[in-house]
């Protein structure tokens, strides 16, 4: 069974999506024209790059006439945030245990 935060893991896994997602984030709304002016690489590249994107959910496109748009779809990142709160909560209750245990053995 795939989780949520599973597919968005290997979606950002990969270096180049990621930065497309990064890029989308802080500009906002890309052409594909423009988000391959800066991706260094090709636009059928760029293209498929966003189809996977697309399928997690992480970028919404519209039709502009002949250009494609892309938004990022922020909310689809609270999978993965979630998982990161819940393992940050087990890590803490983890080194809280080990404190208590190292001071019960300095006594």
């Amino acid at each position: 069974m795939t989780h949520p935060h599973d597919v968005l893991f290997k979606t950002l896994a990969d270096p180049t999506r990621r930065a497309i997602f990064e890029r989308l984030c802080r500009e906002g709304d890309q052409t594909v024209k423009a988000l391959t002016e800066h991706a260094g690489i090709s636009q059928p590249a760029v293209s498929k790059h966003l189809g996977v994107l697309k399928r997690a959910g992480l970028v919404v496109d519209r039709q502009d006439g002949r250009q494609t748009h892309y938004s990022p779809q922020l909310d689809a990142l609270a999978p993965l945030t979630d998982w990161t709160d819940r393992m940050a909560r087990f890590w803490e209750r983890r080194f809280d245990d080990l404190e208590d245990l190292l001071k019960r053995m300095d006594n």
